[in-house]
């Protein structure tokens, strides 16, 4: 089992920034992937960014250039930096790991947190 905190939300006004955190606790060894997703109302939730354990990154098209996802292996820790944020991205964000045992792929969710840009 994987546990994730994530913090670091809040309401912010277009054009600003906020940074996101999400701490893993628990079987953190098996962690082959980590990244964060969004939800606005009336929509799927869409993948934002993720980070291998190799280091590999992948963004949405929708955020490549303003945001930013990095990690602090020594504590279990993944980071959103959000810049030159749009009322678009306004959602609730979610933190994923992926836990690998074997051939089978686990997905653990953090509680999210909730992300307003105000026009």
């Amino acid at each position: 089992q994987v546990q994730l905190v994530e913090s670091g939300g809040g309401l912010v006004q277009a054009g600003g920034s906020l940074r996101l955190s999400c701490a893993a606790s628990g079987d953190t060894i098996c962690i082959s992937a980590m990244g964060w997703y969004r939800q606005a109302p009336g929509k799927e939730r869409e993948l934002v960014a993720r980070i291998r354990s190799g280091g590999t990154t992948y963004y949405a098209d929708s955020v490549k250039g303003r945001f930013t996802i990095s990690r602090d292996n020594a504590k279990n820790t993944v980071y959103l930096r959000m810049n030159r944020l749009k009322p678009e991205d306004s959602a609730v964000y979610y933190c994923n790991a992926v836990c690998k045992v074997v051939v089978h792929d686990y997905d653990f969710w953090g509680q999210g947190t909730q992300v307003t840009v105000s026009s």
